[in-house]
C-alpha cells in the first residue's frame, strides 16, 4: 500500500508543478482574467473527469471506450503541458545561474523582463503542436490505415513460392472500436491487396470475447487465395480484468478462440500448416503468446516438432521480445517471423526511409517495421486497432503486404 501512497503522491506533486507552470505561462502571455481562468477552468474539469472516470472504472467489465477516451483527453491537454514545464523550467535554471554570478561576482545581473515573455509565447506556440496532433490522432489518425509493402529475397525459397504475397494484420482490439464506416474502410483496403495468404497476428479483442459480437459481420468478409490464418495475442486470455469466477475466464477464453473459426480463420495453436504450389511446400507456425515479462503459453518446439530443418518457415509469433529472445539465434532457421504486440505505441515520428522514433524503443528492440539479423527478418506490425489511447499520433494503423521472391 504504501508504494501506491508514494506513487500517488509524486503524480500530484507532478499535476500541480504543471499547472503551476502552464498557468504562469498564460498569465505572462495574456492580461485577460477570462482567458487565464478558462484555462484553469478547463484543466480542472480534465482531472475531475478523469479519476471519476478512473475511480469508477470496474475492472469486470474490462477497458471500456469511456475509459480511453478519458485517457486520451488527459494525455491531449498534458503532453502540451509538458512542453511548456521544459521550457519554462529551463528559464528558471538560467535565471538560477545569473543570480548567482550576481552574488559571487558582487554584481547584480538582471534578466530581460521580455526574456520570460518570449520564452512562455514560444512554450505556448510549440506546446499547441501536439495538442493539434493529439486532437487529430483522435479523431481521424487511428484510421488513417497504411499500407507498407516489403519485397524479401531468400535463396532457399522454393521456386513454386517466388512472386507469394502476404497480407499481414495484427492488433485488432474490438473492444475499442466506436466507427463501423471506418473500420469498414480498413477492412475494404486489406481486401483490395488481393494477396495469396492472410495472416493474423493476435489480441482479437482486449479481454472480452463479446467484444468482437457486432464486428464478426464486417471481418468475416476478409479474403485471401490461399488461406486465412491466426494467432493468439496477449490479451486474448483474458489477463487484464478481473472474473467473478475463474470458470467464467476459462469460459471466455474458449470463445476468444471460436471467435477466429467465425470470421474463416484458421487458429494455430502451437501448431503448423504446410503451404503446397505446383508439388512444393513452405511451413507456416503459429505459436501462442510468449513475450517478456508477460503470458508465456507459447511452445514453439512442440509448434515445429514435425516441421524439417531444411524447410522454409514463415513463424507467427504475437510478440516481438520472443524472436529476440528465443527465435533469432535458433538453429532450426526461422526465416520470416511475423509479429505485432507494440503498436509502436501509437504516439511518435516517422520519416519513411530517414527517421524512426517513439517512446516503444526503449522496451522494444523491435518495435516497428522490418528488422534482420543472422539473416533472418522479422516484421513487426503496427497494428490495425488502437488500445489505452484512442488514437494514433505519428504511428498510423498498419496493413503489410510482403512479397516473397527467390534470389
Amino acid at each position: 500500500m504504501s508504494r501506491w501512497i508514494f506513487t500517488f503522491f509524486i503524480l500530484i506533486v507532478l499535476i500541480i508543478a504543471l499547472e503551476i507552470y502552464t498557468f504562469q505561462a498564460f498569465k505572462t502571455v495574456s492580461k485577460s482574467k477570462l482567458v487565464r481562468f478558462s484555462f484553469l477552468a478547463m484543466s480542472i474539469a480534465v482531472y475531475v473527469y478523469f479519476f471519476f472516470i478512473t475511480f469508477s472504472y470496474n475492472r469486470s467489465e474490462g477497458q471500456t471506450p469511456q475509459f480511453q477516451m478519458a485517457m486520451g483527453i488527459l494525455l491531449t491537454v498534458s503532453i502540451p503541458k509538458l512542453v511548456i514545464i521544459l521550457l519554462l523550467f529551463g528559464e528558471d535554471i538560467y535565471r538560477l545561474i545569473l543570480k548567482l554570478i550576481s552574488t559571487f561576482s558582487m554584481g547584480e545581473i538582471k534578466p530581460l523582463a521580455t526574456r520570460r515573455k518570449f520564452i512562455s509565447q514560444l512554450a505556448i506556440a510549440i506546446a499547441a503542436i501536439p495538442f493539434a496532433s493529439f486532437i487529430y490522432g483522435i479523431i481521424q489518425g487511428k484510421y488513417n490505415y497504411k499500407v507498407i509493402k516489403y519485397r524479401l529475397s531468400f535463396d532457399d525459397l522454393p521456386e513454386a513460392f517466388d512472386g507469394y504475397t502476404i497480407t499481414q494484420i495484427s492488433d485488432i482490439h474490438a473492444g475499442s472500436f466506436t466507427n463501423k464506416e471506418k473500420i469498414q474502410y480498413g477492412v475494404d483496403l486489406i481486401n483490395d491487396q488481393k494477396s495469396d495468404l492472410l495472416l493474423f497476428t493476435g489480441d482479437i479483442v482486449n479481454n472480452k470475447a463479446d467484444e468482437m459480437d457486432e464486428w464478426i459481420p464486417v471481418f468475416d468478409k476478409l479474403e485471401a487465395k490461399e488461406g486465412k490464418f491466426s494467432i493468439l495475442g496477449n490479451h486474448d486470455y483474458g489477463d487484464y480484468m478481473d472474473w467473478k469466477e475463474p470458470e467464467d475466464k476459462v469460459h471466455n477464453f474458449e470463445e476468444v478462440k471460436n471467435i477466429h473459426q467465425k470470421i474463416g480463420f484458421d487458429l494455430l495453436l502451437d501448431e503448423h500448416r504446410y503451404l503446397e504450389k505446383d508439388g512444393q511446400k513452405i511451413a507456416l507456425i503459429g505459436v501462442e503468446n510468449w513475450g517478456k515479462g508477460f503470458n508465456q503459453s507459447g511452445d514453439l518446439k512442440k509448434a515445429s516438432k514435425e516441421v524439417q530443418q531444411e524447410d522454409f518457415k514463415i513463424l507467427m509469433s504475437h510478440d516481438p521480445s520472443h524472436w529476440e529472445y528465443k527465435v533469432k539465434k535458433d538453429d532450426f532457421n526461422y526465416q520470416l517471423t511475423l509479429s505485432g504486440h507494440t503498436h509502436g505505441l501509437q504516439v511518435g515520428i516517422e520519416i519513411p526511409g530517414w527517421f524512426k522514433w517513439s517512446p516503444s524503443k526503449y522496451v522494444y528492440k523491435q518495435w516497428a517495421g522490418l528488422y534482420k539479423e543472422f539473416g533472418r527478418y522479422i516484421n513487426v506490425n503496427r497494428g490495425f486497432g488502437y488500445h489505452a489511447f484512442p488514437g494514433r499520433v505519428g504511428i498510423w494503423p498498419e496493413i503489410t503486404v510482403i512479397e516473397l521472391k527467390k534470389s
